[in-house]
């Protein structure tokens, strides 16, 4: 009751931003991996042709890049799915799990580069440095186009546009391994450069898809928000003129830029019950940016209603 009112009066400015960097998003992430889906093709044709093991593993990240932005793009699409009975929040989850998926290919992948660089390292083939040189260098421009492109959505708010976004960073450094690896076979014969250069973009591919695993596994444990304390939100809360205790405090996030709390509050019996439901959500909207928040307020004398009879 007091919750449906809340909503109301803040929900329509901070709806208005949020649809309109959506769709900023949604344009930045389908334009990107359009760009870099069809680049990896041509990596791929180049690495086999030229034998180049570093224009391969770039060619793997761009893959990973590719699957990165597509299932991003597609999580945003299903998150505007309506919410329906069976899915009280709708797809927004899709996107975690997404992520997921996407940093245990990436890990996959890494581990298959490691074992082909280790063969190449005892036998190194013959690379047409030229040609790896030409489609590195191109690569790269592909890489800061696609890079320019997301800065401008919202990298900082979303979590799938971040992991995007740093995917392509990856993948210049990727890029810029083969250059220099092309260059050092080109001037001095140097042919164990291509699965050094590959072994060092397997470890940004590695490092990466470990990130994305771990962030989205918090999130899908129901972990608390990082960028939220705990401590901090339940001393708020007991700061509240006549709250007695704040007890079964829950913080976790439904998908990323979404945390949802609920939590019992305590009041001694001259306490208003709505007054301190509104308070305590403003506490909530304004100190921690928490917009959705379940509140069960109860008076001191009713005791604790969890079946253990305790409150802590």
């Amino acid at each position: 009751m007091g919750h449906h009112h809340h909503g109301h009066a803040n929900g329509h400015t901070h709806g208005h931003s949020h649809g309109h960097s959506h769709t900023g998003n949604k344009k930045a992430l389908l334009s990107s991996f359009l760009l870099i889906a069809a680049f990896m093709i041509v990596e791929v044709i180049g690495g086999i042709f030229t034998n180049s093991l570093a224009l391969l593993s770039d060619a793997g990240h761009m893959l990973s890049d590719a699957a990165a932005l597509g299932l991003s793009f597609y999580a945003i699409k299903l998150g505007e799915k309506k919410v329906s009975q069976e899915k009280t929040y709708g797809y927004k989850r899709f996107e975690i799990i997404a992520a997921a998926l996407n940093g245990l290919t990436l890990i996959v992948i890494s581990v298959y580069i490691f074992y082909e660089a280790f063969q190449r390292f005892f036998a190194p083939p013959e690379v047409q440095s030229t040609g790896m040189l030409i489609i590195s260098v191109l690569g790269l421009v592909i890489n800061i186009i696609a890079a320019w492109i997301l800065m401008k959505g919202d990298k900082d708010e979303n979590l799938n546009v971040r992991s995007a976004f740093l995917h392509v960073l990856g993948d210049m450094l990727g890029s810029v391994g083969a250059i220099v690896a092309a260059l050092l076979i080109m001037l001095f014969g140097w042919g164990i450069a291509d699965p050094i250069a590959s072994v060092i973009v397997a470890i940004l591919i590695l490092m990466s898809g470990f990130r994305v695993t771990k962030e989205s596994f918090h999130i899908l444990m129901e972990g608390a928000p990082t960028q939220i304390n705990m401590k901090e939100v339940k001393d708020a809360l007991r700061q509240i003129p006549l709250v007695k205790e704040v007890h079964d405090l829950h913080i976790w996030t439904i998908t990323s830029g979404y945390p949802v709390l609920s939590c019992h509050i305590t009041i001694l019996d001259n306490g208003i019950h709505d007054e301190i439901l509104s308070q305590s959500q403003r506490v909530l909207h304004d100190e921690f940016h928490i917009e959705h928040s379940t509140i069960q307020v109860e008076k001191e004398t009713n005791g604790c209603p969890s079946l253990h009879g305790t409150c802590n």
